[in-house]
């Protein structure tokens, strides 16, 4: 976390958090979720403005927590923004190492592989859960069948959050706690 978001937490401690305005897509991308995209509908539905700066795209990755809930974040200065989760909290990009990289540049190895009824691939790791880049199946397949990575097993989509232990959408939760 960076060194002004700890002086601006530590003076300002009881700011309140957000929600439904930050969202994170299969592909990594980062979507910036006003009041008018989310009387829209729910994230990824209603998705509202992909955010291209790259350097708020890097203070979001260097800022980014979880809470005891499950629940994804990114720490704005004293805020904390919670993000809407099309899938998983990690996208990961595959390496020829047979390791992954996040979205947000950490790399990283896996210890378990699954597959979903939709032939979604997914990778957990130290890190967490991740989602398999669409764009890196057929790397990931290649890894998968040399022995590199463990064989899938199967999932269910709908049970992932409980099982790896996070929140695809803090804002249908009954209440978002406090920090």
């Amino acid at each position: 976390m960076d060194d002004i978001v700890k002086a601006a937490m530590a003076k300002w401690p009881n700011v309140p958090d957000c929600v439904g305005w930050l969202g994170l897509d299969e592909r990594g991308d980062w979507y910036m979720r006003d009041d008018r995209v989310q009387a829209q509908g729910a994230f990824p539905i209603a998705k509202g403005a992909r955010i291209e700066h790259q350097a708020l795209k890097a203070f979001i990755h260097r800022n980014l927590g979880s809470d005891a809930k499950g629940q994804w974040f990114f720490q704005n200065g004293p805020q904390r923004v919670f993000i809407e989760l099309a899938n998983t909290p990690w996208i990961w990009r595959v390496t020829e190492t047979s390791g992954v990289v996040s979205s947000t540049g950490q790399a990283t190895l896996l210890d378990w592989t699954g597959l979903d009824e939709s032939g979604r691939l997914y990778a957990h790791t130290p890190l967490g859960l991740g989602l398999v880049h669409s764009q890196d199946i057929w790397q990931a397949s290649e890894h998968l069948q040399h022995g590199m990575w463990p064989q899938p097993e199967p999932v269910r989509w709908a049970e992932l959050p409980q099982r790896f232990a996070f929140v695809r959408s803090p804002q249908t939760q009954t209440a978002v706690s406090g920090h």
